[in-house]
């Protein structure tokens, strides 16, 4: 059974989680309209990770004897200031998540909550990656600084990470 401290706690773990990927895919639909189709698809599955992230909390959260709740949430921006800008923001998107996680962690620990504790486990590794891959993505933009053909090539290179993007376009008809 999940304590009500740790259930409250992740909860706005979820809503965080929540907001991630909504900020994940404004920045998508941003980069699509800015014309960076792969830089788009990109962050498109990077939303859908984040939203895959909270869907983990809130099954455990119910696994558990608890009750998780959809967040109600601030939308996300809009508009971005130019490309580099956008990974900025994802870095310190992503460092607070960190933040938040090791937060949950240190509060599993002092509850003894050990279930808890190890469910968070993987969160902690995630978070490693996620900041990684991040910077990574911001030492080429040093690199490339504003190049035009340096940013062409660094979109089609997180296209190619980013592999097919699920979902449904105008053109399929929909």
């Amino acid at each position: 059974m999940i304590s009500k401290n740790i259930e409250k706690a992740l909860q706005q773990q979820i809503a965080l989680e929540a907001y991630s990927s909504a900020y994940y895919l404004s920045m998508a639909s941003w980069m699509d309209v800015e014309g960076f189709e792969g830089t788009a698809a990109f962050l498109y599955k990077q939303s859908d990770e984040e939203r895959m992230h909270m869907l983990k909390i809130l099954h455990f959260i119910n696994d558990n004897d608890g009750h998780a709740v959809v967040p109600q949430m601030d939308a996300p921006p809009v508009t971005f200031e130019n490309y580099h800008n956008c990974f900025q923001r994802i870095l310190e998107q992503e460092q607070s998540v960190t933040a938040s996680i090791h937060s949950l962690v240190n509060m599993s620990l002092t509850e003894k909550d050990h279930a808890a504790n190890n469910f968070l486990q993987w969160y902690v590794f995630e978070q490693i990656e996620e900041e990684k891959q991040v910077k990574t993505i911001l030492n080429k933009l040093k690199i490339i600084g504003n190049d035009g053909p340096g940013l062409y090539l660094l979109d089609n290179e997180l296209g190619k990470l980013a592999g097919p993007v699920i979902g449904v376009s105008a053109a399929d008809g929909a």
